[in-house]
């Protein structure tokens, strides 16, 4: 017997998603690159609301929900994993979508990739099909790269082209100010501009016993994709230069392929501090202070 759908609204988060460091460790036969990453996501992020209805629609609303409204609307990750998820069961995609955009559009702190795996939760409860169904991770895999790590949202590496995802040790809750300069960053531009020699994969010996250690071991390693996205965008540096010179950043990075950074504090009254800082200092930035969820 088939379940019935869920007769009521459901509502998702979908996280903003944090390479705490990402290195490139070559490049593969198709053409993409290797990878090695340690994923985080934070307490900040777009929502995705479902709900049963004749035909599949989305709407568009939040901050930056402008940047996507020129696009066809079947171009759009959500709407395509809706449809996609949809196939996969052979049923009609019969849902109303409600993207409710709170992150900057293509920021390297997988937005579109978080939004999709977000529908597909939400489909998932609406469906009445278990997360944990593999379709539901063949159909992630179909949409990118990302979407099947930001399908659980927890910690956890991802190697090879970033569709390979294993368990990442526990990590503390962390302080952490997100910064945007407002400039979109596309990733294809980003691998383009990159040159010169690869790097070793990097993952934690141990688990990090708090922010300090966190913020140790990250130090250490790096995001291989920043200097080229400098290249495509160089208010990624001036973003980069401004984190660094805040009070109590242990550590800064840009995320992904840019051009989201991040600095991470050892509270978050320090995080607040510096992201109220920074944002009289540069208001036409996005600046965040959340943290990074355990």
């Amino acid at each position: 017997m088939t379940a019935q759908p869920h007769p009521d609204p459901v509502v998702e988060f979908a996280p903003a998603k944090i390479n705490l460091y990402l290195h490139v460790l070559g490049r593969r036969p198709d053409g993409f690159h290797d990878l090695d990453s340690l994923v985080a996501f934070a307490a900040v992020g777009d929502r995705v609301t479902a709900q049963p209805a004749d035909r599949l629609s989305l709407r568009l609303d939040g901050p930056f929900a402008a940047a996507l409204a020129s696009e066809p609307v079947a171009d759009n990750l959500v709407v395509r994993a809706a449809e996609a998820l949809a196939a996969a069961l052979d049923r009609a995609p019969t849902v109303a979508l409600r993207l409710t955009k709170i992150l900057p559009v293509a920021s390297g702190i997988g937005g579109g990739s978080a939004d999709a795996a977000a529908c597909l939760r939400a489909l998932c409860a609406l469906w009445r099909i278990p997360v944990t169904d593999p379709v539901v991770y063949r159909t992630a895999a179909i949409l990118g790269a990302d979407v099947p790590v930001c399908v659980a949202s927890r910690p956890a590496y991802f190697r090879e082209r970033g569709d390979l995802i294993d368990p990442a040790p526990p990590l503390p809750a962390a302080p952490v100010v997100l910064v945007n300069p407002g400039v979109a960053v596309p990733t294809p531009a980003v691998f383009r501009r990159r040159t010169g020699p690869f790097s070793g994969p990097a993952r934690l010996p141990t688990p990090p016993a708090g922010i300090d250690a966190l913020a140790e071991e990250l130090v250490r390693r790096r995001n291989d994709l920043t200097e080229p996205a400098i290249a495509v965008a160089p208010a990624i540096a001036r973003v980069l230069d401004a984190l660094a010179a805040l009070e109590g950043a242990l550590v800064t990075r840009m995320s992904g392929s840019g051009a989201t950074c991040f600095a991470l504090f050892r509270s978050a009254d320090d995080a607040a501090a510096a992201a109220r800082r920074l944002a009289a200092a540069a208001p036409t930035w996005w600046v965040v202070a959340t943290e990074l969820v355990a």
